[in-house]
């Protein structure tokens, strides 16, 4: 069963010198399976990121149909891409972005604040994961006391906390060394197929693509 699916979606914008529409994606058409692991590969400025935007919800298309766990998202409503993007999405970014003043703990925990109601249970399950992810005895640390492949895994184990549907993961691996990178992705997988979830991964890097489920190739907007 898909679990997302874009029908013919274009997104173009505005170029602020001459005024004019610069088309960024061109009639997209993309199903994803529910627990399916999707690389899209391609070269910078060819629009990965604003089809990922679209994807988590952080911008909308101009054309097209965008439906996502049965709703249809292309015009949804700010309030209502704002409730699944919090309920449904996980986010994984280049970088880690964690708070330096919160231990790894409090860091994991920051997306359940955006739910009306935080599971009881939220820490346990992040204490769960973190242990996982072999960060057990660095719950209190702050993330200023990890190397940068420990605060990736902060933010895989961030990006689980709320059990999403679906994981975006831009560039995942781009800070590290080629070493921590294999080591990494390869945790992501174990991550995302021990837990169920999709997971969509934008990168440059094929040889990172070639270890996914499927892989997609992205140029001057167009997917193939």
């Amino acid at each position: 069963m898909a679990l997302l699916e874009l029908t013919n979606l274009s997104k173009s914008y505005t170029d602020p010198g001459s005024g004019a529409r610069v088309p960024v994606l061109r009639g997209i058409n993309l199903k994803i399976e529910a627990g399916e692991s999707l690389a899209i590969v391609g070269p910078s400025g060819c629009g990965k990121s604003t089809l990922l935007n679209i994807l988590g919800t952080l911008d909308t298309p101009d054309e097209g149909e965008f439906v996502f766990d049965g709703e249809s998202l292309a015009k949804g409503t700010p309030k209502q891409l704002a409730a699944v993007r919090s309920q449904k999405i996980g986010f994984i970014f280049q970088l880690h972005h964690l708070m330096p003043q919160c231990s790894v703990l409090e860091n994991v925990l920051l997306p359940t604040l955006a739910l009306k109601a935080p599971p009881a249970d939220a820490a346990q399950r992040a204490e769960a994961l973190l242990a996982q992810v072999g960060l057990k005895d660095r719950m209190r640390w702050k993330p200023a006391q990890l190397s940068g492949g420990e605060r990736q895994r902060v933010a895989f184990v961030r990006a689980l906390i709320n059990q999403p549907r679906l994981i975006l993961a831009d560039e995942p691996t781009g800070a590290l060394d080629e070493a921590n990178a294999v080591v990494l992705t390869e945790l992501l997988l174990a991550l995302q197929k021990s837990h169920g979830i999709t997971l969509v991964m934008v990168t440059h890097h094929r040889e990172q693509a070639e270890c996914m489920g499927r892989m997609m190739t992205i140029h001057e907007g167009v997917l193939s």
